[in-house]
């Protein structure tokens, strides 16, 4: 009894509140409606509408429904040009991780933007991780696509790689800082143990999660994100290192400065990694955008300060 029409009649009823108004928008009788609804409400076995001599209004089961009835004709309508994707090759959900070094609102939002308008009818869902959850979420999550994995060698062979390039890293502390008046020209680990260690906690469930930067003996600060890490060195809190790009106009502007110290936190090298098998048109496109340094994603490569192929 749910057909098309009943649907939409339905609906109009519950919007209106007149089977009047309802009527005239559908260009059928008055009576044509009021008969529709009343057999629909036979069939499902309850009452959908209170009437009253001058309107009719959802009761809770007519809401229920209402919100399921919405939602299956949006589908029902979107369905002949979903079918066509499909057949195109186009995915119909496609997941992508984003390492949290390379991730930023904006830049999110605009890649999002540019996926709905170029795939419409794509389910796309955007998830942020940190470290070898990246890797995580690609391997043992249903996501198809990871922007940022650790090195430039595949977990898998199932996995296909592109080298994006690599992240410097500096030891950066706020001026006011102890260590900031430290007159060594390297900085001990004896000197550096003393003082909080602010890491960006790993977000695997599965694979070995990884530290940053922690010395034996040396107290450690955990924090979700590096726009909190940031801050926190910023406050003076703790100590560690920043990305090169990311934490460069605040050694501009001196509200960061730079110390060396023993053993330096060596370059990661970061990767876009994607499902090789059963690949549609919108990862492939995707994968060439990276690949080629297209507007619709180079603002994940902002923090990246030795783009692959870099010659110094």
């Amino acid at each position: 009894m749910l057909d098309h029409e009943t649907i939409r009649t339905f609906i109009k009823v519950a919007e209106t509140e007149s089977f009047s108004q309802a009527a005239a928008v559908l260009h059928k009788t008055p009576a044509a409606i009021s008969y529709r609804i009343k057999t629909l409400e036979e069939h499902v076995g309850t009452q959908l509408f209170m009437r009253t001599t001058r309107t009719v209004n959802l009761t809770l089961a007519g809401r229920h429904l209402l919100e399921h009835c919405r939602q299956w004709l949006s589908w029902v309508d979107a369905m002949p040009n979903e079918l066509q994707q499909i057949n195109a090759g186009v995915e119909t959900q496609v997941n992508i991780v984003v390492n949290n070094l390379l991730y930023q609102p904006h830049v999110a939002a605009t890649f999002l933007a540019w996926l709905h308008q170029r795939f419409p009818f794509t389910q796309f869902q955007l998830s942020r991780q940190v470290y070898m959850g990246v890797w995580d979420a690609l391997l043992y999550d249903d996501f198809h696509l990871a922007i940022g994995v650790t090195g430039s060698e595949s977990l898998s062979n199932n996995i296909a790689l592109h080298t994006l390039g690599e992240i410097s890293w500096l030891f950066v502390i706020a001026p006011n800082h102890p260590l900031a008046l430290n007159e060594e020209k390297v900085i001990s680990e004896d000197r550096l143990r003393r003082y909080p260690a602010i890491n960006i906690d790993d977000t695997s469930r599965t694979l070995t999660r990884r530290v940053a930067w922690l010395l034996p003996g040396q107290k450690e600060i955990k924090v979700p994100d590096v726009s909190t890490k940031l801050e926190c060195h910023l406050k003076g809190l703790g100590i560690g290192f920043l990305p090169a790009n990311i934490c460069q106009p605040w050694i501009d502007s001196g509200q960061l400065i730079t110390r060396q110290v023993e053993r330096a936190r060596q370059p990661s090298q970061l990767s876009l990694a994607w499902k090789s098998a059963g690949s549609g048109k919108a990862i492939r496109e995707i994968v060439t955008r990276f690949q080629h340094h297209d507007e619709a994603i180079r603002g994940f490569l902002e923090n990246i300060d030795r783009p692959a192929g870099y010659i110094p």
